[in-house]
């Protein structure tokens, strides 16, 4: 690439975003809490917008060197103005990362239990219809003489489009509830009979801590499936692409096209599927049920047939498609009212962590293991699969 800059460079500038959604995403959950939902909405989404602005100003940039090395660990590399530009782009997009959790806490407030499975099923929906359409309109675009240009700032402008629609459209989930103050004996508001009420039902503590989290029950063991759930997606989704170029030879057209059909068998999954699912298992169920199926199809992958590799994507989708709505919906019920914003959020953060170590982790032990590497997010996946059972008793 004309930035300069190998594999590792690449890497890093892929966890860069992970790495401070780690810090930012249980803050923007804690705060969600306390000050309202849209208001930390709009600041995620100015942050998105603000790294878009960056990322489109450093395909302008002059590639001239920074930083220049060449070692046995690290290899030869050149780190120029653009890529720090880009670094920096995905930091304040990570650190103001946490419009995913928060928008989970906000279906969480206005969905019941009856129907907060569905709701997260019709989330999944939407982002892998985000995954159908987004890499097509990028390719389409980037196949102009402007190259990368156009995909960046259509980026931009739907992120713009985002904040307009937050900003004039969507209603506050959780109104800001202020701290009610108790008027003492010598007040002159005793003088006047001031009454102190409640403004709503549960009112958030504006000092509420984020270890207050790993208090509530249940919910550290549902953080750890959280984590496993990530790290085993996440092994997967740095290795499959090397094992296309490599193994099966396929181009990113090929690439993209099982991609976008994934994305289209899940959304079938995460519909009509699941609903039907949720008429004759509890949610509890679902989660076992798809774990298994996720385990099983991540077996599939260690082969390069074409048959096994199909029927491993109906797996996939169909394993995910039943446990991460389900799953969820089970961790958005555990976590109430008060702190829901904070348990989104450190659930985030445990996905950022989860997120970097199989990212970084899954290049690498492809290039060792091959396909065997899949084995690695079968067995954490089956791992999940083992504890899922406990669910059922809590």
């Amino acid at each position: 690439m004309k930035f300069g800059g190998n594999a590792i460079v690449y890497g890093l500038l892929a966890a860069t975003y992970p790495a401070f959604q780690l810090i930012g995403a249980p803050l923007l959950g804690k705060w969600s809490d306390t000050y309202g939902r849209k208001k930390v909405l709009l600041i995620s989404n100015v942050g998105t917008s603000i790294g878009w602005i960056f990322f489109l100003f450093a395909l302008f940039l002059p590639a001239e060197n920074v930083v220049s090395d060449s070692s046995a660990f690290l290899g030869t590399f050149v780190i120029t103005l653009p890529i720090v530009l880009l670094f920096l782009a995905r930091a304040i997009d990570g650190i103001t990362g946490g419009n995913v959790s928060v928008a989970n806490a906000y279906l969480s407030d206005i969905s019941s239990d009856e129907n907060r499975s569905k709701n997260f099923g019709k989330m999944a929906i939407s982002s892998n219809l985000g995954f159908i359409v987004g890499p097509a309109i990028a390719g389409i675009l980037g196949a102009t003489i402007y190259g990368a240009i156009l995909p960046v700032l259509a980026a931009l402008v739907l992120s713009l489009i985002t904040l307009i629609v937050l900003c004039f459209m969507l209603q506050e989930s959780k109104p800001l509830s202020n701290e009610i103050l108790v008027p003492e004996d010598r007040t002159i508001r005793k003088v006047f009979a001031q009454e102190c009420k409640e403004c709503y039902d549960t009112p958030t503590p504006k000092k509420s801590k984020l270890r207050s989290v790993f208090k509530l029950k249940h919910i550290p063991f549902l953080l750890v499936l959280y984590f496993l759930i990530f790290l085993g997606f996440n092994v997967y989704y740095a290795s499959f692409p090397a094992q296309a170029a490599k193994d099966l030879k396929w181009s990113v057209t090929q690439l993209g096209i099982f991609y976008a059909v994934l994305s289209g068998v899940m959304v079938l999954v995460q519909g009509p599927l699941l609903r039907k699912a949720l008429r004759k298992y509890s949610e509890e169920k679902l989660v076992i049920i798809g774990s298994v199926i996720l385990g099983t199809n991540f077996i599939l992958f260690t082969s390069n047939n074409l048959i096994s590799i199909g029927i491993a994507l109906i797996l996939f989708a169909l394993g995910n498609g039943l446990m991460w709505p389900s799953f969820m919906s089970i961790l958005s019920r555990r976590a109430g009212t008060v702190l829901q914003g904070a348990v989104q959020g450190v659930a985030g953060s445990f996905g950022g962590l989860a997120s970097i170590i199989g990212l970084i982790t899954g290049g690498f032990l492809y290039d060792l293991l091959g396909a065997t590497t899949f084995l690695i997010s079968a067995v954490v996946i089956f791992i999940v699969f083992i504890m899922s059972f406990r669910l059922l008793k809590m």
